[in-house]
């Protein structure tokens, strides 16, 4: 079980991870299904960063180590920062009842905004939920097919998608068990509006983006391209047992929004990781707030926007993963900072989101790649 004392152990240290064989990771990604994939470590060594696959299927262009990519639920962790930034200046408390800042939705009055962002209030995923006998309760997207394809290019408003969560039923007692549901980030983004008078995402921008200097990070709000150079992701799917495959770089990333919207490379990411966990944007009671993590697995705990995984005995990466249409990323420090990895990952013609046996190759092949890369094994 994973504890907050468990992740302050720093990783015993190995001499560093083997580049050959990290690059070799990377290649079996690709041979899983990938279409593209960019990867940067940081550890004893130095720096290194690797690629593997093309940037455009049916074009030879590699995947540049410096690309751009949709981000998806590591967007949380630079809301959550933004709102213990709040809590730090005074404007809110982690126990305040949500219903008290944002009384139009109605929400229960227990849930706080502690279990906002740490996944405990028991609201429906908007984008989803897992039933218990394995089967899922669709949420605002379709999952599949080419209605999930033209679902993504619409615009969606945050109070939209939280009014559709509500009308399903709690999962559980607000603070009883951990579900994850990207409607609590929507309402984190409200919030963060309700308290400041600024979208989240001019707060973010002002408060992390601008004084950490992540000048390819973009918070795109509705606007469908990705600016830079950047790999193309695809969805496929299947149409009377014919294959298709979409390019679906191209997105509305509304439906996202503050659960996942933002775009960036792994240059800033590892910045980003690098000053959030070395005190450079929250003090540290409240950073202490943020990792104090909530058992989710045997190997696994879940902060304040800030997930802890154990990928060995004595290997504990804090930070988090994200998946949107097209793209899968990763981003995890060692507590101490001294190794870090950043992944993003584009999927390729064999990803059939409603088929999840088409991605189990993928997630092996990936979690290899941050074992090696994160803890040298």
């Amino acid at each position: 079980m994973l504890t907050a004392s468990a992740g302050a152990s720093a990783v015993a240290a190995p001499a560093g991870t083997d580049r050959a064989e990290l690059q070799r990771a990377i290649d079996d990604l690709v041979a899983a299904g990938a279409a593209g994939v960019q990867v940067r470590v940081h550890d004893q060594r130095g720096e290194w960063t690797g690629s593997a696959g093309v940037a455009e299927l049916g074009r030879p262009e590699p995947v540049s180590v410096d690309g751009e990519f949709r981000i998806g639920s590591i967007t949380k962790m630079f809301v959550s920062t933004v709102l213990l930034q709040l809590v730090g200046e005074g404007r809110l408390t982690l126990d305040d009842p949500l219903a008290e800042h944002l009384p139009q939705f109605g929400l229960d009055p227990r849930i706080t905004v502690r279990m906002m962002l740490q996944h405990t209030s028991g609201l429906f995923n908007y984008t989803g939920e897992a039933r218990p006998d394995g089967s899922t309760e669709p949420g605002i997207l379709p999952l599949s097919g080419r209605e999930s394809v033209d679902a993504v290019q619409r615009d969606y408003r945050p109070d939209e998608l939280i009014r559709f969560a509500l009308t399903k039923p709690a999962r559980f007692e607000p603070g009883t068990a951990w579900s994850y549901s990207n409607t609590n980030y929507q309402l984190a983004g409200m919030l963060i509006e309700k308290l400041t008078g600024l979208p989240y995402s001019v707060q973010i921008y002002s408060r992390i983006v601008a004084p950490l200097g992540l000048w390819n990070t973009m918070l795109p709000g509705n606007w469908p391209e990705i600016v830079g150079p950047h790999a193309h992701g695809y969805a496929a799917y299947t149409d009377g047992g014919a294959p298709i495959t979409v390019d679906i770089t191209r997105q509305n990333p509304s439906w996202a929004g503050a659960a996942g919207e933002i775009i960036s490379t792994t240059r800033d990411l590892d910045t980003f990781v690098t000053a959030l966990l070395g005190g450079r944007l929250l003090a540290p009671p409240l950073l202490a707030e943020m990792r104090a993590v909530r058992a989710i697995g045997p190997d696994a705990g879940y902060g304040l926007g800030l997930a802890q995984l154990e990928f060995t005995p004595d290997c504990v990466g804090l930070g988090h993963n994200g998946g949107v249409p097209g793209y899968y990323t990763d981003m995890y420090s060692t507590a101490d900072g001294t190794r870090r990895i950043e992944v993003s990952v584009t999927m390729g013609p064999t990803m059939d989101s409603g088929n999840p046996s088409t991605l189990l190759p993928l997630i092996a092949k990936e979690e290899s790649v941050l074992t090696k890369g994160l803890c040298g094994q």
